[in-house]
């Protein structure tokens, strides 16, 4: 007995020694300094193929996004719908709404202003050419900040994190055209489409062509109250005007302005005020409505292109519909955690969960956490229809052109989530072998820097890494 302890303990010893030996071969592609967590095991399987620094935390990036993805499949179902209201507090006589009008927001990431114009000619069908109260904006269903703990603040303006507030419009993302002055020094101007209602000012100087001011004078946008926006800094004079597109940093102002507008262009005048409802309040007689896709549609669309604010209103929603209180970032955290736990037996432990697209620089996670999620995803797809909506390597979504994918020539063999984020490179998902064998990973990659002279090439030694790592797992398993 004691004899045979010790062969199974010289194998056991012999598999780690020889498992060790390759991810030192990975590793050695990596820049000097990145850290590696990793595991690799087969759907089913009790223990892992690979496990190097498995219970390591690091960040996870948009890999957050499947933990979202699952919890919402689980809690809401595939078929849920985001709903936006018009309602009204009273009756219609003789042309007049006698009451508020309600424009009930419910956080729907793919409402567009063509859908308000819609309910509101709706209204308009309805006999409504008066209100005589308030025209509300009801943003009740998620409450505090819009935007999450640990969010870089030089984010916050650019359009794939616009704050997933409970109003938005056409993903709360504008776009205006900065023109150079003809004259050096002198401001250049912006020029913003009348449809948008917002106030943008330019206090960028006009540096002339081959200016040596033009490398360290950066282009920048100031965010104030009431939407409105302060471009500064400098632009190299050009021929063409230069495209910009900035978020929307208060969606429940920039909604209520444009109903404003669609009210004025559908004749529908009112004789109170524009205000916000703030407050969890009884519904009103609905006039209009409008449903976004089901969700396992959405879910798709955040997986395959790793769609933040569509993460991020699923995730509030989460806490919104597991504790009935306004959807907040920590009810969205607790209710992950606990439909996790008592669904799908995952321990989230000592995870960290912040939001629902990873974006937050709080999030913590190890992969063989992650590697919990991802089993059981696999053992119970047939119900989830979860793999499919990942991104498949070498034909779509984020790993449509994954170089070191392609180079270890699994192409149509990985579905997976990426995540990146500064120095970050993280991939977690599924690889059919070429026996046949489906198997989970995680790849957490942190601390990748390269030198700034190397700057344009600085994925090579990722690609490298990459394509030696899954062309092993994908012929050797």
């Amino acid at each position: 007995m004691r004899f045979s302890r010790i062969i199974i303990g010289l194998t056991t010893w012999v598999a780690l020694t020889v498992q060790a030996a390759n991810v030192d071969e990975y590793i050695n592609q990596l820049p000097a300094g990145a850290n590696l967590a990793l595991m690799v095991q087969k759907v089913g399987a009790p223990a892992p193929e690979i496990d190097y620094h498995s219970q390591q935390m690091a960040l996870p990036a948009s890999t957050q996004k499947v933990i979202t993805a699952l919890a919402a499949l689980l809690q809401l179902g595939p078929d849920y719908r985001f709903t936006t209201t018009l309602e009204s507090r009273g009756e219609v006589r003789d042309g007049v709404l006698e009451g508020d009008l309600i424009a009930r927001f419910g956080g729907d990431p793919t409402f567009r202003r063509q859908d308000l114009r819609n309910m509101v000619a709706a209204l308009k069908r309805a006999g409504v050419e008066k209100i005589k109260g308030n025209v509300l904006i009801d943003t009740s269903i998620f409450a505090s900040h819009d935007k999450a703990p640990g969010w870089p603040w030089n984010d916050m303006t650019q359009c794939f994190s616009a704050p997933p507030s409970a109003a938005i419009v056409d993903r709360n993302c504008f776009s205006v055209s900065l023109y150079s002055a003809p004259k050096a020094n002198d401001l250049a101007y912006v020029r913003v489409a009348s449809f948008y209602p917002i106030t943008v000012l330019s206090q960028v100087r006009t540096l002339p062509r081959g200016s040596s001011e033009a490398q360290y004078c950066e282009l920048d946008v100031v965010p104030g109250d009431l939407n409105r926006y302060v471009l500064t800094g400098c632009l190299t004079q050009r021929a063409d005007p230069l495209p910009l597109a900035f978020a929307i940093q208060d969606g429940a102002g920039y909604a209520g302005a444009i109903l404003k507008q669609e009210l004025t262009t559908a004749g529908i005048t009112y004789d109170g005020s524009l205000m916000r409802q703030t407050q969890q309040n009884e519904p009103g007689t609905v006039i209009a409505s409008k449903q976004s896709p089901p969700l396992h549609d959405l879910l798709r669309i955040m997986l395959k292109k790793s769609d933040n604010m569509i993460a991020d209103t699923v995730f509030r929603t989460i806490g919104h519909n597991f504790y009935n209180v306004p959807g907040t970032w920590r009810a969205g955290a607790d209710a992950v955690r606990q439909i996790l736990r008592t669904k799908a037996g995952v321990d989230l432990g000592n995870s960290l969960v912040v939001d629902g697209s990873g974006l937050s620089r709080h999030n913590l996670i190890s992969p063989a956490t992650m590697m919990q999620v991802l089993q059981y995803i696999a053992q119970n797809d047939s119900q989830l229809n979860f793999i499919t909506m990942l991104p498949l390597a070498g034909h779509d979504g984020s790993l449509q052109y994954r170089a070191g994918l392609h180079a270890a020539g699994v192409d149509g063999k990985v579905s997976a989530k990426t995540g990146s984020l500064q120095g970050v490179y993280n991939l977690a998902g599924f690889i059919t072998t070429a026996s046949g064998q489906r198997m989970a990973f995680v790849q957490y990659l942190s601390g990748y820097a390269v030198e700034p002279a190397d700057q344009r090439n600085r994925r090579i030694p990722l690609v490298r890494f990459e394509s030696r790592l899954y062309k092993d797992v994908y012929q050797n398993n």
